[in-house]
């Protein structure tokens, strides 16, 4: 209602494949709901429930990438985000934080490491996640709107 509430997914697995053309690369994710992590338990459990999430009926969120493009300095990662069934086109701006060498093998030649930062927004009601949420007076118990902020590192894998 007056704070902003943080939170994150711990369980999931995604995929980058890159193409010679950069913006030909395409990625895939998906989100185990369970792994909602507020640091609250009890909002945890109730984001989890038919409220929210019905993680037991829905339990995981997908992401497909649909198309990479400049967007002025940064780039525009056009995709759809499926949450409890519904498909959403939702744009990720795209920022690239770096390149390197991957440092945790044994011959940090032998691989290499990326960094981006991917930023979104999202409205919760479009997936049918939560609903009004008012209190006496009116005021708005829970925005409508979600923040998303991604912070990838990738491990080039060469197989």
């Amino acid at each position: 209602m007056v704070a902003r509430v943080r939170g994150r997914f711990g369980d999931f697995t995604a995929e980058i494949v890159t193409a010679d053309d950069p913006l030909e690369s395409a990625v895939t994710a998906t989100i185990q709901v369970a792994s909602v992590d507020t640091g609250n338990a009890d909002r945890d459990a109730h984001l989890r429930n038919a409220d929210f999430f019905e993680a037991d009926r829905y339990p995981t969120i997908t992401y497909r990438s649909t198309g990479l493009r400049p967007d002025g300095e940064v780039f525009a990662l056009n995709g759809e985000l499926t949450i409890k069934d519904v498909t959403r086109p939702v744009p990720l701006r795209l920022e690239l934080g770096g390149f390197g060498p991957d440092y945790f093998l044994e011959d940090p030649s032998k691989g290499a490491r990326a960094g981006f930062t991917a930023t979104g927004r999202i409205n919760r009601l479009d997936f049918g996640v939560g609903g009004e949420g008012t209190v006496p007076g009116g005021a708005v118990v829970l925005a409508h709107s979600i923040d998303i902020t991604l912070d990838i590192e990738a491990v080039l894998k060469t197989d």
